[in-house]
């Protein structure tokens, strides 16, 4: 039991038998204990180590125990002492370890912070794109990929819209064609454009974005769900990819003026951009849902949007609607279609029709 005082079991009964026989000798210890000469002898030499025995009074050569209220009262101070002692370095070492926990936090951040940066939740986005938008002092480029806007989204935008115009900052949006169903949403791109933003409509969009001054790109983490928060992007690679998406986009949009939806010129039984947008989603493998949320319609706008494309090209299903529009003219299929020599030459005639219905769609 008393191990933890540094005082082994051997060592404690010689102690035990010194205080019960004041005086004795090591043969004496020995012949009480049953044990060897030689480890009395071992045993007394760890006892003087441990300050529980002293030389006599009386001579030197003679050995007595020191009274346990002194002799083993010293040792738990000492080991309590020690203890406390190690409990001060490892509460020193704790403390090292959360340096470099700190510093190793920050510089992941650091690098993180490099490419990109997580928001999480509407509030939490909204105050990050309140600040870019203090900030940005060039360019504001946006993707709304939603039909009708709430009329607290609406709110929140017209002031930001309004300081950016009096920074002299060029602001550039492309919304939805859909939003022409929504005369709220139409009114409020009306104030946009009369407050120098330039918009632009398209049959879809690939998701939400904003590039401010082509430095920092805010993008959603669900397009599905925009409480789940946004990234923020920093890296010159992906940014340049971005802008380069928007200006593709930008190109084939139509201008919004006055609230009037713009249509193309087409030849007869052409099909309408959001017609072509419809063909592609759905060829891409997306569902009903989601290319419905890409046109900003409802799932069963874009259902019957489907119905009536398939109706006018006469097909039974979706693949073969794809088929007839390439064949028509309606999609372009890929320049650049890998030739099949193994195949008889219908089979390739067959391939080639497929994988321009399948580039179109």
């Amino acid at each position: 039991m008393l191990d933890p005082l540094g005082l082994p079991s051997h060592v404690a009964e010689i102690y035990r038998s010194m205080l019960r026989q004041p005086g004795c000798t090591v043969n004496e210890l020995a012949a009480s204990l049953g044990w060897p000469p030689e480890l009395v002898r071992s045993g007394l030499d760890e006892c003087v180590r441990l300050s529980l025995v002293k030389p006599s009074w009386g001579g030197p050569e003679n050995l007595r125990a020191v009274s346990p209220e002194v002799a083993l009262q010293a040792l738990l101070s000492h080991q309590e002492n020690d203890l406390m002692e190690r409990h001060k370095q490892l509460n020193e070492a704790r403390v090292e370890i959360a340096r470099f926990i700190d510093d190793h936090n920050a510089a992941q951040q650091d690098l993180r912070s490099a490419v990109i940066e997580r928001l999480n939740g509407l509030e939490e986005t909204r105050s990050r794109i309140e600040g870019l938008t203090q900030n940005c002092s060039r360019e504001l480029l946006t993707f709304a990929a939603a039909g009708s806007h709430t009329e607290e989204s609406r709110r929140a935008s017209q002031p930001l819209c309004e300081a950016l115009a009096r920074r002299g900052v060029v602001m550039r949006s492309v919304y939805l064609d859909s939003v022409h169903n929504d005369p709220a949403t139409v009114e409020h791109l009306c104030w946009l454009h009369a407050h120098g933003d330039q918009v632009r409509t398209a049959a879809s969009l690939p998701s939400r974005m904003l590039v401010f001054d082509r430095a920092h790109a805010v993008l959603p983490i669900d397009p599905d769900d925009s409480a789940a928060g946004a990234l923020v992007l920093h890296g010159r690679g992906i940014i340049v990819a971005l802008c380069e998406l928007f200006e593709r986009v930008w190109e084939e949009a139509l201008p919004f003026v006055s609230g009037r939806p713009q249509h193309r010129e087409r030849g007869f039984g052409e099909l309408s951009p959001q017609e072509q947008a419809v063909l592609r989603l759905l060829g891409e493998g997306l569902t009903d849902e989601v290319v419905a949320r890409k046109l900003g319609v409802s799932v069963r706008t874009g259902r019957r949007i489907t119905a009536e494309l398939m109706s006018r090209l006469g097909a039974r299903s979706r693949f073969q609607a794809g088929l007839r529009a390439a064949q028509l003219g309606w999609l372009d299929g890929p320049d650049d279609l890998p030739d099949y020599p193994d195949l008889p030459a219908k089979g390739r005639a067959r391939r080639r029709i497929t994988a321009a219905a399948a580039g179109g769609l």
